[in-house]
């Protein structure tokens, strides 16, 4: 009897730690890169790739340089951008999301200063269920397509 209790308490103990591990999950970011923002600037945009072992959803963003954080998809209609603000981003188990230039990405607005190329600032993500995440976007230089020291993931 006392073999078997002790069986059931590891077992607890696993499923506990599985459960723990699946609702914080493994997510990671990576690659979070800004441009620098010419004169005076007061909106900028934020990238970042994002992996997940467990579907899940950004569903919003905060950073201290700036008044919002807004997600936003951009896209293209004949000659016409259109940006919008989106409610959240889907994160599909396994598979890599990338905000870039051209598409979805996190609109910085009312900076409070320009952003400059060589500077950093933290960036607070809200994930539905692996709750925040706080990344250093590094900014790079005025025009950039991606950040200047991407790692493989």
């Amino acid at each position: 009897m006392k073999a078997i209790r002790t069986v059931l308490l590891v077992a607890s103990f696993v499923f506990a730690a599985a459960a723990a591990s699946a609702q914080t999950g493994q997510l990671e970011v990576h690659d979070a890169w800004a441009r620098a923002t010419p004169g005076k600037s007061n909106i900028g945009a934020a990238y970042l790739t994002i992996r997940s072992p467990t579907a899940d959803r950004l569903v919003a963003a905060s950073t201290p340089i700036a008044q919002k954080a807004e997600l936003h998809t951009m896209e293209m209609s004949g000659m016409v951008m259109k940006m919008r603000p989106i409610a959240g981003i889907d994160i599909p188990a396994g598979q890599k999301v990338t905000l870039a230039p051209g598409g979805m990405h996190i609109m910085l607005v009312g900076l409070k200063e320009p952003l400059k190329a060589g500077q950093s600032f933290p960036l607070t993500l809200n994930f539905a269920k692996a709750g925040t995440r706080t990344v250093d976007v590094a900014v790079e230089r005025v025009g950039a397509v991606g950040p200047a020291a991407t790692t493989q993931h």
